[in-house]
């Protein structure tokens, strides 16, 4: 996306003054240039102020993936890496990083307040329609993912919801909130726009623009989620799904996945792989939100993410991020499961083929690293095919129904959570595996909200193991690379007999979060989640320790010492968790 594509007419003043304001929460900021009386009132303003936002939103692309993923366990810093990268891997984040910078997340945020400000909403069409309701809900979404970000990695922020446009409210003393009161504040303020359909922008450039949107049900699960409201959260994730390609649409899991074709343990099917660099804007699209990057490096938001994990000729062969041993025993330590003769037999891969072969098989699939000579030195050359298209991806299916399992989970319906990890889920999955759990009728009719028709027409088809020829749409997330999951009996549902009861689901509860985390490194290494997830769990439980050591392992248990003195900060406080700036952002 292009500067020319905003600078048009009345609205290249508004883009001057947007970008005097971005930086009313730097330190050196001095001058704040004032704005008119401007009103959005017609057509072409509100459009070209959209894709102001959208360009706007490209300074946050590299940074939302490297701030999860750096400071977590499933990537290290190789010796090429740049200083500030380094400082994300050591917690050691100075005010001149270039990943920390607040000031960007509030350009958004001060255009998003000036657009819903200025943007005249009464305004209707010759079909009584408001004319600007699907830019205005858009912006609203995008505001909310933007403070979410912020809140997350700052700890605690200014909030802000009215246009700075003025030295004065410069300069002004704006009250702080923390994460869980954002965002309780947040799912308020985007809930009645829900169901308003997107702004109509057609492509820009190559990239279909409904690709460039946040739903607005998938940011309200995120928003409860993180605030602990967890079944608000999982009916969230469930209406987006149900409302994904229109009202009372299907969306279901999909069936990719990466799985050995026979127990020789060498050819094997990938369709998973292909599926995440997917941009297209199908029915059954992988991808559901990203941020754009620029086309050209000499651009200013030409994202680096491809030359940070790919070796090229660009960087010499070097990249400066590369798995982790923590991730690797985390995908080793899987048990893959091989179903035969229309699943009478079991067969278990074993555990002692080659690297990235044995267990979940998606690190294989997505990461190769071998030797090669360039220009008389061996190199090594290293390719994470995640990573392959200039624009950053931030939502996709698999996410979704990962963070409704979350949800389902710490609701209390850990049998929900299981099965869309085992074997997907569907009204006869859901009539009898998880219904037969509920002890009363308030969890049977909770648990009856989430209606996914089991019809071979428009529906949601698990897979039928005695007849794998029979169609299905339908998989369990874990069986995206550990093989058919609802066999494998390394993977059942957690059970305790000498506990019932309340202590039966507390451990239930406990370990089934246990293995969503482990899917959530399984599907989303190097994608910028894994410190949040961390970080999510480890707030909930009250246990720092969950998320330090995880960190502290991620060069493997032989190392711990050795990854733990070169951390600065003592990650069993959470306060060392978030990010600080100029003493006046983050401070908890």
């Amino acid at each position: 996306m292009k500067a020319k594509y905003i600078l048009c007419g009345a609205l290249a003043t508004a883009s001057m003054m947007f970008s005097s304001c971005s930086d009313f929460f730097d330190q050196e900021s001095k001058h704040v240039i004032f704005t008119d009386d401007m009103h959005i009132d017609r057509a072409s303003d509100s459009i070209f102020s959209l894709t102001g936002i959208m360009l706007k939103m490209q300074a946050l692309g590299d940074r939302t993936v490297l701030l999860g993923e750096v400071r977590g366990d499933l990537v290290d810093v190789t010796n090429a890496a740049n200083a500030d990268l380094r400082q994300l891997a050591q917690f050691n984040i100075s005010d001149d990083n270039k990943y920390n910078s607040p000031k960007d997340y509030y350009a958004v945020i001060n255009n998003c307040n000036l657009y819903l400000a200025k943007a005249d909403t009464a305004i209707r069409n010759s079909s009584n329609n408001q004319m600007f309701i699907k830019e205005y809900a858009a912006v609203k979404a995008y505001r909310a993912w933007t403070y979410l970000q912020l809140a997350i990695n700052y700890g605690k922020v200014p909030f802000v919801t009215e246009p700075i446009t003025t030295k004065d409210q410069a300069d002004a003393q704006y009250e702080t909130k923390g994460i869980q009161e954002i965002c309780n504040w947040l799912v308020s303020d985007i809930a009645p726009y829900a169901n308003v359909a997107k702004p109509s922008l057609g492509d820009i450039g190559i990239t279909d623009s409904r690709m460039l949107y946040f739903p607005i049900y998938l940011l309200m699960g995120d928003l409860n989620l993180w605030a602990g409201n967890y079944k608000d959260a999982a009916l969230s994730y469930y209406r987006y799904i149900t409302t994904a390609n229109g009202g009372n649409s299907v969306f279901p899991i999909g069936t990719s996945r990466c799985a050995w074709m026979g127990t020789d343990w060498n050819g094997y099917l990938n369709n998973w792989t292909g599926s995440l660099t997917n941009e297209r804007y199908t029915e059954g699209r992988e991808n559901i939100t990203m941020i754009a990057g620029d086309s050209i490096p000499s651009d200013g938001n030409y994202s680096q993410l491809r030359n940070i994990y790919n070796s090229s000729e660009e960087n010499n062969y070097k990249v400066s991020l590369v798995p982790s041993q923590s991730l690797k025993d985390i995908s080793s330590s899987q048990v893959y499961c091989h179903v035969m003769n229309s699943g009478k037999d079991t067969i278990y891969a074993p555990s002692n083929l080659s690297m990235g072969r044995s267990g979940d098989i998606r690190l294989m699939s997505c990461w190769d690293s071998y030797e090669k000579v360039y220009n008389g030195n061996t190199v090594t050359d290293q390719t994470i095919y995640k990573f392959r298209t200039r624009n950053i991806h931030i939502y996709r299916r698999a996410m979704v129904y990962l963070r409704l399992a979350e949800a389902l989970n710490r609701a209390g319906y850990p049998h929900f959570a299981y099965e869309i990890l085992s074997e997907g889920v569907n009204n006869n999955v859901i009539e009898r595996d998880v219904l037969p759990y509920c002890t009363n009728a308030s969890d049977s009719a909770f648990v009856r909200q989430f209606n996914f028709p089991a019809s071979t027409t428009n529906g949601y088809i698990v897979c039928n193991l005695a007849n794998t020829y029979q169609d299905f749409n339908t998989i369990g997330l874990h069986s995206r690379g550990s093989g058919w999951s609802q066999c494998n009996k390394y993977y059942l549902m957690p059970d305790d007999p000498t506990l019932s009861g309340q202590a039966l689901l507390d451990y239930q509860i406990s370990k089934v979060e246990d293995m969503i985390v482990d899917e959530g490194a399984l599907e989303f290494a190097f994608e910028g989640t894994r410190y949040y997830d961390l970080m999510r769990v480890a707030m909930r439980r009250n246990d720092p320790s969950y998320l330090a050591d995880r960190i502290y392992n991620r060069r493997g248990a032989d190392k711990v010492a050795e990854v733990r003195g070169e951390i600065k900060s003592d990650l069993n406080d959470m306060n060392n968790w978030f990010l600080s700036w100029g003493g006046k952002i983050g401070m908890r």
